[in-house]
C-alpha cells in the first residue's frame, strides 16, 4: 500500500521508466501536433495514432491553419487509422477554427485557454482537455486515465469520478514539489504512470511487484 501520490511518484522514478522518451514524455510537446493527438488517441491505442499523424505531416497538415481549412473528407481518410474517424475529423476541424475564432493563433491559445474553455468544445471531455492543457499549454494539471486508475486499483484505491482521481494524484504532489516544477513533474508523472502499466499488466491486472 502508498499513502499518497508524492510516493508512488518517488516509487515510479526508481524505474528509470522514460529513460530514451521526449523530455515531457509526449511527443512534440507545446506544439498543436498535442492537439490532434489528444483528439485521435480517443478510445484507441497510440500505435494507430501515430499512423494517422504521419498521414497528416506527410501531407502537411498538422498546423492550426491548415486543419481548419482542411477539406474533411480528406481528413478523415488521412485520420482513419486511429478510429472513429468521421467524428475525430468534425472535432478537430470544429476545434482548429474555434481556436482561430477565439484566439486568433496558436501562441495566443496557449497562453491564454482554460480548462472551462476547451471542455465547451465538442469531442473535448476531462482526459482531453487536461492533456492538451499539460502537454500542449505546459501548465500544472496532472492528466489521469484508464493507466492511472489500474495501477492505483492494484494498491488498492478506487475512485467515482476522474475528478476524485485527478485530485488524488494532485494532491500531495503539490504539497511535495516545488510549484515551478509542478507541470514538468505532472507531465513525466503521467507518463510514467502510462509506461509502467503498460510494460507491467496481464489483462487489466497490475504487477506492481517491481516498485514495492
Amino acid at each position: 500500500m502508498i499513502d499518497d501520490s508524492y510516493t508512488l511518484y518517488q516509487l515510479l522514478q526508481q524505474q528509470d521508466i522514460l529513460r530514451g522518451k521526449p523530455l515531457l514524455w509526449w511527443p512534440n510537446d507545446g506544439t498543436f501536433e498535442v492537439l490532434v493527438g489528444a483528439i485521435l488517441t480517443q478510445n484507441t491505442r497510440w500505435e494507430k495514432v501515430e499512423v494517422s499523424l504521419q498521414n497528416l505531416r506527410e501531407n502537411n497538415l498538422i498546423s492550426l491553419q491548415a486543419i481548419a481549412s482542411v477539406d474533411l473528407d480528406l481528413l478523415m481518410t488521412l485520420i482513419q487509422p486511429s478510429g472513429l474517424y468521421k467524428s475525430k475529423a468534425s472535432y478537430l476541424k470544429k476545434l482548429a477554427t474555434a481556436i482561430i475564432e477565439d484566439y486568433g493563433d496558436f501562441d495566443n491559445f496557449v497562453f491564454e485557454t482554460d480548462r472551462d474553455w476547451l471542455l465547451s468544445q465538442k469531442g473535448v471531455g476531462p482526459e482531453t482537455a487536461d492533456s492538451i492543457l499539460c502537454y500542449a499549454c505546459k501548465r500544472d494539471v496532472m492528466v489521469v486515465d484508464a493507466y492511472t486508475a489500474r495501477l492505483l486499483e492494484a494498491f488498492g484505491y478506487s475512485f467515482e469520478t476522474y475528478d476524485d482521481l485527478q485530485e488524488w494524484c494532485e494532491l500531495s504532489m503539490r504539497r511535495e514539489m516545488d510549484d515551478e516544477d509542478l507541470a514538468r513533474v505532472f507531465a513525466e508523472f503521467h507518463g510514467m504512470i502510462v509506461e509502467f502499466v503498460k510494460a507491467n499488466s496481464k489483462g487489466k491486472a497490475v504487477d506492481i511487484s517491481l516498485i514495492l
